[in-house]
């Protein structure tokens, strides 16, 4: 059935909120109209323009439609903002008989996080004809039965509204019958077939006339039935229940077999005319499916399984038939109460997988969407992080929760978090369920290098050879990558007035330290510069350290007589002493220039 633009009737209205609870977090309303059954890619509105947005923003915005149910009814189109039917509307199968029928979808979108209810009214349309639970009736009546006796016969159904839905009921012309109906105390009337005219058995003992039902849609629908009428011989009483009207209410999770009503009526007479054979009638085929009777007992059970997220209420018709043919009928209501038989369901969106360590308390991680499909304190959840990490849920609407950090972050002490969100509800017992997230945490340059010793002592004998290794200086840091990636340099340019890199020069990747010349402890026994390290991060950061090379002498000059002098050839020296010196007398000193330190007779003693 297609229904052009004049057929549709469409409202919206966006309410916006005032306030934003405990974030930024804006929700907003958006309501519309349309009929039931319009076809796939029918546009109901324009979301873009409805909520005042940038067509453009939808999309690089990731707008999203989160739907709770089985099914997706609508979807957006990014590109221009149409709001339009993804999959087929069916009124009746949504809300039964309900007068007013809602479909409420959420959508959500980011940059900044926003969140909107788009609550759209489905309208009836007339789709569904009048249909009886039977396609005949049998109905027994006596040939004595006095004119005006009425019969009870079967009812339709329309799960139609309004002047869609049944209107009325006429019966096929015929000589003895008529059409009559009863208003019952659910409201509806029910057909019955009135005696017109006196019947004779020997005359005529088999009738079959079409009982029609109609609405009063455009065109209109109809069904049919066809009864068949026998006609007996003076059974003259009808079985009768002790009440027109039967209620029960039953917990969705009962068992399949249990008992729930036990029927019992009565028939007057004797015999195969006061034998009662029970059966559903009035019943739709899912109906069927849930509940069964015992034809000899009376005994209705549960032969499937109820789920008050489905259904909430069943009814249909017990017919009680003696063996002359002779019925009568009660109405049966089964209310379903609600069991805590549903686990919340987690939805995690709009999820980063890797911050920066330097991230400030109060980022948002994801949007977490917490849904239980039961009512009441069993539907009612509460979402919370297992264990004790620096996150937490901040609320941010009846269902959703925003995953947010709650201290600063380092990433020298943990590079990745498992968050294992839980959601429990009210039920007794309570049910939960758990979803598990991945974050990482991304590296900053907040380490600078640290060398292994505040100073460092190098000690080099002196004549070593130009180009030796002399010691290898190491720095470290906490970073990762290109933030931990050090380099080394000679920060000192001169000691006494020459330039450092004359005596040493440093591998800037390893930081080995070189000998550029070979060094004589006679001219220099010591020096010191700084080494500086730095990492590649942006802006870097560097720490120095001071090094001090020490020159150990080595014997590698002859002692030397200064007196008397060598260059005194040929000429004698004397040195008189006196006729009185003792043993120990001083007769004359050599003065004797050594080049060698202490230090190296101490090196040797060693």
């Amino acid at each position: 059935m297609t229904y052009g633009l004049k057929h549709r009737t469409m409202t919206w209205q966006v309410l916006f909120s005032l306030f934003s609870f405990l974030c930024d977090v804006v929700p907003a309303q958006l309501q519309y109209s349309i009929y039931e059954e319009l076809k796939q890619g029918f546009i109901i509105g324009n979301i873009g323009n409805d909520l005042t947005l940038d067509v453009k923003d939808l999309y690089f915005r990731k707008f999203q439609i989160v739907s709770r149910g089985r099914k997706q009814y609508f979807n957006v189109n990014l590109q221009n903002g149409d709001l339009y039917i993804a999959d087929r509307i069916d009124r009746e199968g949504l809300c039964g008989a309900q007068q007013f029928c809602f479909l409420i979808v959420e959508s959500v979108i980011e940059n900044p996080l926003q969140f909107y209810t788009i609550k759209v009214e489905i309208q009836d349309v007339n789709d569904n004809s009048p249909n009886f639970s039977k396609s005949f009736f049998e109905v027994g009546i006596s040939e004595s039965a006095a004119l005006g006796t009425r019969f009870a016969l079967g009812t339709a159904k329309d799960p139609d509204l309004g002047n869609n839905s049944l209107q009325g009921y006429k019966l096929s012309d015929n000589d003895y019958f008529i059409l009559g109906e009863k208003l019952n105390r659910d409201g509806k009337n029910h057909p019955e077939l009135v005696l017109d005219k006196p019947l004779d058995h020997e005359k005529q003992s088999y009738f079959e006339l079409i009982l029609t039902a109609f609405d009063g849609g455009r065109p209109v629908r109809s069904g049919t039935a066809l009864i068949k009428i026998t006609i007996h011989d003076v059974n003259d009483n009808f079985p009768i229940f002790s009440q027109d009207t039967y209620q029960v209410t039953l917990n969705e999770n009962i068992p399949n077999g249990f008992l729930i009503l036990h029927l019992n009526a009565t028939d007057e007479d004797e015999g195969s005319n006061a034998e009662i054979l029970y059966s559903l009638s009035d019943i739709s085929e899912n109906t069927h499916q849930l509940f069964a009777i015992d034809p000899l007992k009376g005994d209705i059970v549960v032969t499937g399984k109820l789920d008050y997220e489905i259904t909430d209420s069943y009814e249909f018709t017990v017919e009680a038939k003696d063996g002359g043919g002779l019925a009568a009928h009660c109405k049966v209501f089964i209310l379903i109460t609600d069991v805590n038989d549903n686990a919340p369901d987690i939805t995690i969106t709009s999820l980063s997988g890797s911050i920066p360590e330097d991230s400030p308390p109060g980022t948002v991680i994801a949007l977490v969407n917490i849904y239980d499909m039961d009512t009441g304190e069993n539907g009612e959840v509460v979402g919370e992080i297992i264990g004790k990490l620096p996150f937490h849920l901040l609320p941010s609407s009846t269902s959703y929760y925003k995953l947010v950090t709650s201290t600063t972050l380092d990433r020298e002490c943990a590079t990745e978090y498992k968050i294992t969100v839980k959601a429990s509800d009210r039920g007794s017992p309570p049910l939960s369920v758990t979803k598990t997230i991945t974050l990482s945490i991304s590296d900053v340059n907040d380490n600078p290098p640290a060398f292994e010793k505040n100073s460092y002592i190098v000690y080099i004998q002196e004549n070593n050879l130009p180009g030796t290794s002399v010691y290898g200086i190491n720095a470290s840091d906490l970073d990762y990558k290109e933030n931990a990636k050090i380099t080394y340099s000679i920060i000192t340019n001169t000691t006494e007035d020459i330039p450092v890199s004359s005596f040493i020069s440093i591998n800037s990747m390893s930081g080995v330290i070189y000998a550029q010349r070979s060094f004589d402890y006679e001219k220099l026994q010591e020096f010191q510069f700084q080494v500086m390290a730095k990492d590649s991060g942006s802006p870097p950061l560097s720490s120095n350290v001071t090094v001090r090379i020490c020159i150990i002498d080595k014997n590698d000059n002859a002692p030397k007589i200064l007196y008397p002098s060598p260059d005194t050839e040929g000429s004698a020296l004397f040195e008189f002493i006196s006729h009185s010196a003792e043993k120990g007398y001083l007769v004359t000193k050599f003065p004797i220039q050594h080049y060698f330190s202490l230090a190296n007779t101490l090196v040797k003693s060693e």
